[in-house]
């Protein structure tokens, strides 16, 4: 089994202090990122917003979760032992399974592949994103 990435927040105090961390960091690379498309001061007022910058920060905190890829029965064997609820895109036809893991929100997502394992990996960390830590940290909901 292989892991890429190292974000796997045990607390939601945890998840909301790396993506509070994050906030300058998506303001710098949303700035530099419109400074190398040139935007002049009018254009880079019209078009980086509040918006723009969270969604930079919600990308840099998705792109660091750890996600575990390995073999069917890897993941099988893995599943057996997680008590808690675990939500499964893709086929239950094919080799191979990429899925993260949630201490803070008790859950898990994963996604099934054959071939495209940095495929796989970049829908769960979506899939994570979107169903385990989103509400949480984009509206301070608590649980």
């Amino acid at each position: 089994m292989e892991r890429r990435g190292s974000v796997t927040p045990d607390s939601w105090a945890d998840a909301e202090a790396r993506y509070d961390a994050l906030g300058p960091t998506a303001q710098a690379v949303v700035r530099e990122v419109a400074r190398a498309m040139a935007f002049d001061r009018e254009e880079y007022d019209e078009r980086v917003t509040g918006n723009v910058v969270e969604t930079a920060r919600q990308a840099l905190f998705a792109e660091t979760l750890a996600v575990r890829v390995g073999s069917r029965a890897a993941f099988d064997a893995w599943r057996e032992t997680y008590p808690d609820d675990v939500r499964v895109a893709g086929s239950d036809n094919v080799d191979r399974v990429a899925w993260h893991v949630s201490p803070a929100a008790g859950a898990a997502v994963a996604a099934t592949f054959q071939n495209e394992p940095d495929a796989a990996v970049a829908t769960v960390r979506r899939m994570a994103f979107n169903r385990l830590y989103r509400e949480r940290l984009t509206t301070g909901g608590a649980e």
